[in-house]
């Protein structure tokens, strides 16, 4: 009845899983030659390898002649599949069946192979190549598998061999650079994991990725770049069983949120609910620190966790979790009110929120492997390595908007080192259009000290706007000569050249001295002399005469001198006028004043000469 029931409650988890909606992330197969094949075909990304995220592979195709499914190593069969210098890297194309997709890959990469084309064996969509959940031998080869790998259709495989068959090659492209969204400027990104320690390689691979990635992952949050946040995957126990031994012993909230037992045996270690209270323990850690604005303690707690509190020495506890919160300055009361009670008949809101999460939204399916990358709602598939998961969060960026560890020599290849990209450039001022992206590179007139450049950034980028010709004389022609200096460029201008005065020419290349004296556009005045010089002329007249530029003329220096003493008499008789003026002015506007005070006065008390008046009036009356 026991095995019965263990069985029961196993089928149950499996069902969750059969009836969710899984989603096949695909790379692009696009066929060069032979012409009869040539076009744009889906492959499954295999979750095991180094898919090249962002980036593409061109190789050519190579059906074995023996140990076709590549269950053995090809060294038995003294095959070797390294291209030579020069050659084509080769994509071995293998049949599926007998062995795991792992080991495929992992003897094809050891026979020189630098992809891995798995065809179908029977008619069907195409599904997601997986590592093996429990295998002893995978375990010493599956984190040093680091080629890409694809399953293709039964009939694009064996179109592939018939075409290899008839002598024809068979080139092809893989292309992951749209297998991931790169929307905008920040990435936002799950990880779907779990704190059990002791479920074999893939806990390992997990738990040794997020020792590694931490720094990373702390860094890009820490300025903006990335969004994590990590989730966790739950059951429930069937209905019927919820009283049952079994499932209290991997449930908690009566039956709501149950694990697996973590040693596949209800009577012995660990329980699954143990595993589902760790699980809650770290969703809260990362709730409570991302209130408190620093979402990246997540990380300090995960791996401190992992280190202090292994289920090998049994200390995979409430006590031990409460130990490394307090370490990590956590807020206790906001930790125990975000855990609740596991032991309540009720909905735990943040496992419940997780649970709701599982289900596929948008291009996502359902979360049913675990460990999950989900980078831009789109499902990463390949080896959960620190370099892989770095290149596959570069290619979530918009193109340009990248942060520089994206463009760093260990994460991709600078195309602007290679004959500038093929973009505009000026070796002199050191300017380039080329600019380099995780993707490969744009060219893109650039924008130096201020100054923005115009142009198509291949052929053509010119300054423009304000302060254009302090960087590079903003492109236009300019010279030095007999200690004189001129430039056809003007800040007054938001673009163009134009030769300055004394110049003629296009102003971008050449400006040439004008001969003023000889095309005679200057001191032409009778006894005039003209010499020309760089960029100007000088003009002197004879006998007791001044050259005057302006009016291209002569003047006698005596009337010079004459005219000048006149006007300074002038100049002098108006100050003296304006004194006298203002003198009368000031005068006259005082006398105003003076009775318009009087008048005022006069209104409210009389004046001595009125006073006497009155009285010589009142006397005589009497």
């Amino acid at each position: 009845m026991k095995g019965r029931l263990l069985l029961s409650i196993s089928l149950v988890f499996l069902l969750q899983f059969a009836s969710a909606k899984f989603n096949v992330e695909k790379s692009s197969l696009r066929v060069t030659s032979p012409e009869s094949l040539k076009d744009v075909y889906g492959s499954a990304i295999g979750n095991f390898g180094v898919p090249k995220y962002g980036g593409t592979l061109h190789g050519g195709v190579i059906y074995p002649k023996s140990n076709q499914k590549a269950c053995k190593s090809f060294d038995d069969f003294d095959l070797a599949f390294k291209p030579k210098p020069g050659g084509l890297p080769v994509f071995l194309l293998v049949d599926r069946g007998d062995c795991y997709f792992t080991t495929k890959a992992w003897n094809a990469q050891n026979a020189g192979a630098a992809a891995v084309l798995v065809t179908d064996d029977r008619v069907e969509p195409l599904i997601t190549m997986d590592t093996p959940e429990e295998d002893a031998a995978s375990e010493t080869y599956l984190n040093n598998i680091t080629i890409p790998s694809a399953l293709i259709t039964k009939r694009l495989g064996d179109s592939f061999k018939k075409a290899l068959e008839s002598g024809e090659m068979v080139n092809v492209y893989l292309d992951w650079r749209e297998s991931l969204p790169h929307p905008d400027e920040r990435v936002e990104y799950e990880f779907w994991t779990n704190s059990n320690d002791e479920c074999g390689a893939k806990c390992d691979m997990q738990l040794d990725f997020v020792r590694d990635f931490k720094g990373m992952a702390q860094v890009l949050e820490k300025k903006g770049f990335t969004q994590f946040t990590p989730h966790y995957i739950t059951w429930y126990c069937p209905e019927a069983f919820v009283l049952s031994k079994q499932c209290k012993s991997q449930c908690i909230n009566h039956g709501r949120y149950c694990a697996p037992d973590p040693e596949q045996d209800f009577s012995t270690g660990y329980d699954g609910k143990d595993v589902v209270i760790q699980n809650l323990y770290q969703l809260c850690a990362f709730r409570v620190a991302n209130e408190s604005h620093k979402p990246w303690v997540w990380w300090d707690y995960v791996t401190d966790f992992a280190a202090r509190c292994p289920m090998k020495d049994k200390k995979y506890t409430t006590d031990c979790a409460n130990e490394v919160l307090k370490s990590l300055g956590f807020d206790m009361k906001k930790m125990s009110d975000c855990i609740g009670d596991p032991e309540a008949d009720a909905d735990n809101p943040v496992l419940k929120a997780e649970q709701d999460e599982q289900v596929g939204k948008g291009d996502r399916g359902d979360v049913t492997i675990l460990p999950t990358l989900v980078i831009n709602n789109r499902q990463y598939r390949g080896k959960l390595d620190k370099s892989a998961v770095l290149k596959a969060i570069c290619s979530g960026f918009e193109e340009t908007t990248e942060p520089s560890i994206c463009l760093s020599t260990d994460v991709q290849t600078n195309e602007c080192l290679d004959n500038n990209g093929g973009c505009w450039e000026d070796k002199a001022g050191k300017i380039t259009a080329c600019k380099d992206t995780f993707r490969g590179r744009v060219c893109e007139c650039p924008v130096v000290q201020g100054v923005k450049f115009v142009g198509d950034g291949y052929t053509e980028c010119k300054a423009s706007g304000t302060g254009r010709c302090a960087i590079n004389n903003g492109g236009c022609w300019n010279g030095t000569k007999d200690g004189k200096s001129y430039s056809a460029c003007s800040n007054d201008n938001s673009e163009g050249c134009k030769c300055p005065i004394g110049f003629k020419g296009d102003g971008v290349d050449n400006c040439e001295d004008v001969d003023e004296c000889k095309e005679k556009t200057a001191c032409q005045c009778q006894n005039c002399q003209c010499r020309n010089t760089w960029g100007s002329y000088e003009c002197t007249c004879g006998g007791n005469l001044l050259y005057m530029r302006e009016h291209d003329t002569c003047i006698s220096k005596e009337a010079a001198k004459v005219g000048w003493g006149f006007l300074w008499v002038i100049f002098l008789g108006l100050a003296v006028a304006g004194a006298g003026a203002y003198a009368v002015y000031k005068y006259r506007l005082r006398s105003y004043m003076d009775s318009e005070i009087r008048a005022i006065m006069a209104q409210y008390m009389p004046l001595e000469n009125q006073g006497e008046v009155a009285n010589r009036v009142q006397h005589a009356d009497i």
